[in-house]
């Protein structure tokens, strides 16, 4: 089984299941993490978050397009270090441009509908994330790579 066949169903899964990740920006070398509401792509080779063009985080991002997202599934418990499973995706981070945002901005409240007043501010950015790749621990030292390009 390649590395694509195993990876893609475990991330698919847990996107599923977790509605929130962390969000490290970099301003000026000092890191700076949110949490953040997310959506995926169907291809896996986009994140959607959503934030004020005001924020920190915002800010960080227009200086230095790179960023990493961590989500997890973790329960906060000593079995976490057998069961929990992670994923830091890394990638490029940047405003969406309005034909695209109409597009990403449905897919991403279909998953936070509740976010649908904050989602119409004018301050309000859709950003994206476009992904170079994933790096999947689970079973506290099984690592995988995959790149979705």
């Amino acid at each position: 089984m390649s590395t694509d066949q195993e990876i893609q169903p475990v991330l698919r899964d847990l996107f599923c299941s977790q509605r929130y990740a962390v969000l490290a920006t970099d301003d000026h070398g000092q890191p700076f993490a949110s949490l953040m509401a997310f959506a995926a792509t169907e291809d896996l080779r986009q994140i959607v978050v959503l934030t004020e063009r005001t924020r920190r985080k915002f800010a960080n991002l227009k200086a230095n397009r790179r960023v990493a997202l961590l989500i997890d599934d973790r329960a906060n418990k000593g079995s976490d270090t057998q069961d929990a499973v992670a994923v830091t995706a890394i990638g490029e981070a940047q405003e969406a441009g309005a034909a695209a945002g109409a597009a990403l901005l449905g897919l991403f409240l279909t998953r936070h509908p509740y976010l649908d007043t904050f989602a119409a501010s004018p301050a309000c950015a859709i950003v994206t994330v476009e992904i170079s790749s994933y790096l999947l621990v689970s079973r506290f030292e099984r690592v995988l790579e995959w790149r979705p390009a």
